[in-house]
């Protein structure tokens, strides 16, 4: 399917008459073209993030509403706009997607209209997983992985405390877990919304992996390591061999 379908339009003109700019775009984000969302209407919501006056909480209902919607184009493009928030839009749309008791229940998606439906709802339910984790793990450390400063004598997880290590070690490695479990494969990079999927996803594990070390040597430099469990110390070795392509 080539170009914006009718029901786009619609959806798109709606918006546009209740004067819901943010909405608009999400809507223009996440149209039925076989295409990664669009810059410029990916620049103009995480713009929208940053001003006081537009209601974050809006956008995400708006965002978890495409989610609801039975093609599996629509519903991969709103995840990948919502990954793409998370990772560059202001931290308040984190705040909101980590305070939600249920973020994305995509546990049985499936878009039954031809193969290449349900070949990419089986990425999409993965996908879901990991964005779920994601919100999760922000919930339950108060900060971002992605973000935090990495690589440095100073980085968070290099000075983190035994006891935040504790915790935090076990919530990273499930998150990276999540993201390894997306198992794609050089062949079903065949569209650009998988590919815009991939692409934010590869970037998210580099960072997560960066974190990941950093704590590893926090733990052996402070010999944290004799309290710690031996499993997380040993996983990171293997986590590059899931990933095509590393």
């Amino acid at each position: 399917m080539s170009g914006q379908t009718l029901t786009d339009r619609i959806a798109a003109a709606q918006y546009t008459l209740t004067g819901s700019e943010v909405s608009r775009a999400v809507c223009k984000a996440t149209t039925h073209e076989q295409t990664a969302p669009k810059k410029k209407h990916l620049e103009y919501l995480i713009q929208a993030t940053q001003d006081s006056n537009v209601n974050v909480p809006q956008m995400g209902d708006t965002l978890l509403e495409r989610v609801g919607n039975a093609s599996w184009v629509v519903v991969f493009k709103a995840l990948i706009t919502t990954h793409h928030l998370m990772v560059h839009g202001n931290e308040r749309f984190l705040q909101f997607l980590a305070s939600r008791n249920t973020l994305f229940n995509l546990s049985n998606f499936l878009d039954k209209t031809g193969s290449h439906g349900y070949d990419m709802s089986t990425f999409i339910r993965r996908y879901s997983r990991y964005l779920n984790e994601k919100a999760f793990a922000y919930r339950q450390m108060s900060f971002d992985f992605g973000r935090v400063k990495k690589g440095y004598a100073d980085g968070a997880m290099r000075t983190m405390s035994v006891e935040k290590l504790l915790k935090g070690m076990p919530i990273l490695q499930s998150q990276i877990d999540s993201l390894l479990d997306f198992e794609v494969q050089p062949k079903d990079l065949n569209n650009g919304v998988i590919n815009a999927c991939f692409l934010l996803l590869f970037k998210d594990l580099i960072k997560l992996y960066a974190c990941y070390n950093d704590g590893i040597i926090n733990l052996y430099d402070t010999k944290k390591i004799l309290i710690f469990t031996e499993v997380l110390s040993l996983q990171h070795n293997k986590m590059w061999k899931r990933f095509p392509g590393v």
